[in-house]
């Protein structure tokens, strides 16, 4: 594939991510953090935010199926994945109401709430690999 047009291609998508909401403002902030002597940090930085949330998911799933919920710990939980999701904003929102339905001490609300943070998270996940993949393609095209 010609250069430009994978340039291109790389452009579009990256639009198209911030125009659907799964990226917002702090993923630019990320984007000029990577130079020549760091050229995976976004990719390293990614990866960092798939590991921690797994761990984070996998928390909160426990803490929904504890008896009695604690809602607190559920909330902390969420709070915890919300911060490393600060680049994402729909995933962001989804945790909003998560946590919205913790402080109302609504179990049910929290069970559907959290079906939707773990769909946007997995939708953003398949998109950023995507993303990234075409972007380190990209990248050694520049240097062929």
């Amino acid at each position: 594939m010609n250069r430009n047009r994978l340039q291109h291609q790389v452009a579009c998508m990256r639009k198209s991510l911030f125009d659907q909401g799964y990226l917002d403002e702090p993923f630019i902030q990320l984007e000029e953090l990577q130079d020549d002597a760091n050229p995976n940090f976004v990719q390293e930085i990614v990866t960092l935010f798939y590991t921690d949330s797994a761990r984070l998911i996998q928390n909160i799933e426990h803490a929904l199926n504890s008896r009695p919920i604690d809602f607190n710990k559920l909330d902390d939980y969420m709070h915890q994945f919300k911060g490393s999701s600060s680049r994402a904003k729909k995933v962001t929102n989804e945790c909003t109401v998560f946590r919205e339905y913790c402080s109302a001490e609504n179990a049910e609300g929290c069970i559907r709430s959290f079906q939707q943070v773990k769909q946007e998270y997995a939708i953003l996940r398949r998109k950023l690999e995507v993303y990234l993949q075409m972007v380190g393609q990209a990248a050694v095209s520049q240097t062929a």
